[in-house]
């Protein structure tokens, strides 16, 4: 062993890793930059020459290991528990009043510690004397992924614990989040590389995370922000502030944020203090925490299967902006709809900049009174796409103009004819532009056959130059006409191609789905690829057979078999084939369905599943998700930031589940 080169690499390795920690942890470098990579590349270039001398800790790991196959699963040693959830002033202090009912008589005062709700995915890294062993994913609350090899590149995350006697075991439970800023940059390069945007800093960090190749982590700027510790060996801690001070010491970023109260007013209080000063908190947060700092208080109050009853998460309202009507345009759906748009001056909401806003149909729009040139109030709630609530009429100059449907559709030039319900206006044209970039951007959607890469941007100029007239043209595509775009590149273009080989083998539902039949949704598709277990099966079918359905109905199968009856369907099948499609038969429809009959709607982000997933399993064992709470919904299943429907739900009375019910429920 080469005792100088392994001295040096040992010293490299803690000055790195130092300044790692001043840099991303502190905001307080010692170095400059320049002398930050002279140390780096002298690091990388000692362990090239002895590889054999490289560290567990070493920061040149960080950049990231081999890409995996599959994230493998963990147990935690303690479930990582979802918190319940306060909506109000009122539910918070009833949560206070139960928590000095159970403590009454109890010497020690009881204290709150009060922290940002963060926005982002929560993470549990486990450190073994000192050294960062494993990291893994909230996942269900008690089993998670193992996301080591991402988590060794994100910089605020110690690879060795800063502490010259760090305890045998800790295991430090935080939120992976992405700064506004960071995100607002990270999009704009996303932009200019021709790729999808990323739809808030949340869903950004999530993805990141969940990469195979650490090299993708590695390149998005990820902070871990540290909140709890799940199992520790050697060390005492009492209070829950004192456990967030240690893990500063440890070289853990913490929230500056945090604050501890000694009673259910100063709670409030600084509830109030977090709401008027959201938008001007680095990251995004949709509540605060409310903690119990006492340990032995927590073990006394103890804990539901799913949630403690020493916490509860306090939920900020759906946030609402005020912003002008630019315009209002007419955008052309797949189907030859006609929908207006309102085109706003952006405006921030909900942690998303909001340029439009749908206003569904002619009628919505005279039902509201909204007229171009309006001041109005729009938002944005959880999963909720942005609308416009209201025009604020006290603010209107004259100026304001009323907006007319117009009598030709705005791609081709087609005589719009209103459906016979009155409700929707259509483009009557199947060869209508509009129509065909919207068919193609709904086919290689991630609920139609997920095609990664090709963003509705792309697809629109491919089908200006001709290169796509209908979706089975993507399969036809090769690197020589991707690289004709704009702004693409060979690596982009390999990527596009690898994913449109993937695609080329769907299952019967995301099929069904991705053909783009009138009337038929996810859960639709899900129907009829149980019951006619192959697209020949399913072109075949009479209407009357398809109307014996149940949920299908008249309308769907009348849609449904003048889909199949089109010349156009015929060919663009036959191209289908021709591209290389693999058409699935599946299994015999005759199988268990123990949901049968039940309808769920899905509300907010799960830690497990994509929305199409989960619905999917759903669908799988009989049950209807729909997009709508109503009356007859049975379950609503509710993730992070569920927003508005988590709200109707509960003013229906409709049971609402958490995620670890519904994996519960689905693996019954």
């Amino acid at each position: 062993m080469n005792k100088d080169a392994a001295s040096e690499i040992r010293d490299l390795t803690d000055k790195i890793n130092y300044h790692n920690y001043r840099y991303y942890v502190l905001d307080d470098p010692e170095i400059s930059d320049s002398e930050y990579d002279r140390l780096f590349d002298r690091l990388v270039e000692l362990e090239k020459q002895h590889p054999e001398l490289q560290l567990p800790d070493s920061p040149t790991q960080r950049v990231g290991a081999a890409p995996s196959e599959k994230f493998e699963q963990i147990k935690h040693s303690i479930p990582m528990l979802s918190l319940n959830k306060s909506l109000s002033k009122q539910e918070f202090l009833d949560f206070d009043k139960r928590i000095r009912t159970e403590l009454a008589g109890d010497n020690e005062s009881i204290r709150y510690v009060t922290e940002p709700k963060l926005d982002g995915l929560a993470v549990e890294v486990v450190y073994k004397n000192g050294i960062l062993t494993v990291a893994s994913t909230r996942g269900d609350g008690i089993t998670g992924e193992i996301i080591t090899d991402n988590v060794r590149t994100i910089r605020s995350v110690p690879l060795r614990l800063m502490a010259n006697d760090p305890p045998s075991l800790i295991e430090v439970r935080g939120e992976v989040v992405i700064t506004k800023a960071d995100f607002a940059k990270l999009n704009k390069t996303r932009e200019k590389n021709g790729e999808d945007l990323f739809a808030n800093p949340r869903n950004a960090a999530a993805g990141s995370l969940r990469q195979l190749d650490p090299k993708v982590t590695a390149s998005r700027p990820l902070l871990m922000l540290a909140y709890e510790v799940g199992k520790i060996e050697g060390v005492n801690l009492k209070l829950h502030s004192e456990t967030l001070e240690y893990l500063r010491t440890l070289g853990f970023r913490v929230s500056d944020l945090i604050r501890i109260n000694s009673s259910a007013d100063e709670v409030a209080k600084r509830y109030d203090e977090f709401l008027e000063k959201r938008a001007m908190i680095p990251f995004d947060v949709d509540g605060m925490v409310v903690k119990i700092d006492s340990y032995r208080h927590r073990r006394k109050l103890g804990e539901l299967s799913r949630s403690p009853r020493w916490a509860i998460a306090w939920k900020f309202p759906p946030e609402q902006a005020t912003t002008i009507i630019e315009d209002i345009k007419v955008q052309v759906g797949r189907t030859g709809i006609l929908t207006p748009v309102a085109h706003l001056k952006p405006v921030r909401v909900g942690g998303v900049e909001v340029s439009r806003a749908t206003l569904h149909n002619e009628d919505e729009v005279k039902r509201k009174g909204v007229m171009i040139g309006d001041t109005v109030i729009v938002q944005r709630a959880g999963d909720v796409i942005p609308e416009v609530v209201k025009p604020i009429v006290e603010k209107r100059t004259g100026s304001e103009k009323p907006f007319n449907m117009p009598r030709k559709c705005p791609a081709c030039g087609s005589t719009v004819v209103k459906d016979t319900d009155g409700v929707y206006v259509r483009c009557p044209n199947p060869h209508c532009p509009a129509q065909v970039v919207e068919r193609i951007i709904h086919f290689v959607s991630k609920s139609g056959v997920d095609v990664d890469g090709l963003g509705s941007r792309l697809i629109e100029k491919m089908v200006e130059q001709g290169i796509l007239k209908d979706p089975a043209d993507v399969f036809f595509l090769t690197s020589e006409k991707l690289l004709t775009m704009e702004r693409m590149g060979e690596k982009l273009a390999g990527n596009i191609l690898e994913s449109i080989e993937k695609s080329r083998k769907p299952d019967l539902a995301h099929l069904i789905h991705a053909l783009g039949i009138r009337n038929v949704g996810e859960h639709l598709a899900s129907v009829l690829a149980r019951r006619f277990n192959s697209i020949e099966n399913l072109s075949e079918a009479p209407v009357e057979k398809l109307a014996e359905i149940d949920d299908i109905g008249p309308i769907v199968a009348r849609s449904t078999r003048e889909y199949f009856d089109r010349p156009e369907t015929k060919r663009m099948i036959d191209k289908l084939v021709e591209g290389g499609m693999v058409f699935p038969h599946e299994e015999s429809s005759v199988r268990n369905e123990p949901l049968k009959g039940k309808t769920f709607v899905i509300t907010g982000t799960l830690e497990n599943y994509s929305r199409s997933q989960a619905k999917k399993l759903l669908t799988n064992l009989g049950a209807k998700v729909t997009s709508t709470v109503s009356k007859k919904t049975d379950f609503v299943v509710a993730g992070a930031n569920p927003g508005s429907k988590y709200l109707k739900a509960q003013s229906l009375g409709i049971k609402i589940i958490d995620e670890q019910e519904f994996l519960k429920i689905i693996s019954e």
